[in-house]
């Protein structure tokens, strides 16, 4: 299959505990699904030729929900951290994470570390992982930073443009999203990739997250060959 121009695509995982309750499951094992399933599209992204995938793995709103269902993500975030990651190592895929670790538990600050230092030679695709990360907090930390260069006369106002902005970013370095794919029926973007996704093709599909396929992906990739990326221009 030609995938044309498609260089990378941003996921919103959205579905796994209404698949859970669907089948009388608690939440915890809808997330476990749903985290099997991402290890498999991953693989599947890379094999289509797709260079770059960024998945909303855990938003900074989702602190908010029980902590019992949040203690057990973070446990299954240490498990998958240890084991189901060294699958994409061993396939070439090069791993990093965004968002405000200083939210997250030492221990998993420091697996993830460790991840990305042995996938930083990796060139087959690279995986962002979006975790305790909100779109809003991002654009504010690197307005943070571009003040403070202003402050300390690093950089001028006259030289502040969108390039300068975008080089702020967690995901500075990775180009924007050429389509973003939202499962379980949910038109929204619930503050993930607020910046870059400006320009990005849109793809909502009715699956739940852990029912999501290669043969799906497929499809939605051949939708998106047949349209037409104007940028803003008629």
């Amino acid at each position: 299959m030609t995938i044309s121009n498609l260089q990378h695509i941003a996921f919103i995982m959205d579905g796994n505990r209404r698949w859970a309750k669907k089948r009388g499951l608690p939440a915890a094992m809808g997330h476990k699904k749903g985290a099997e399933v991402l290890i498999d599209t991953a693989k599947a992204v890379k094999n289509f030729g797709v260079k770059y995938m960024t998945v909303y793995a855990f938003s900074t709103e989702n602190w908010q929900r029980d902590k019992e269902e949040v203690d057990a993500l973070m446990n299954l975030l240490r498990n998958y951290l240890d084991n189901s990651f060294k699958e994409l190592e061993e396939n070439n895929v090069k791993i990093v994470f965004i968002g405000e670790r200083d939210m997250l538990a030492a221990d998993i600050v420091a697996k993830m570390a460790k991840i990305e230092d042995k996938t930083a030679e990796n060139d087959g695709m690279t995986l962002c992982v979006a975790l305790s990360y909100g779109g809003r907090q991002e654009i504010t930390a690197a307005a943070r930073k571009i003040a403070q260069l202003v402050q300390n006369g690093d950089l001028s106002l006259s030289d502040i443009d969108t390039e300068t902005f975008a080089s702020m970013l967690y995901t500075a370095g990775i180009p924007e999203p050429d389509l973003l794919i939202r499962t379980s029926g949910e038109q929204r973007i619930s503050n993930y990739l607020l910046w870059q996704l400006a320009y990005s093709e849109m793809y909502f599909s009715p699956t739940l997250w852990p029912d999501f396929s290669k043969s799906e992906l497929k499809d939605i990739i051949e939708i998106y060959n047949k349209r037409e990326r104007r940028y803003g221009k008629s």
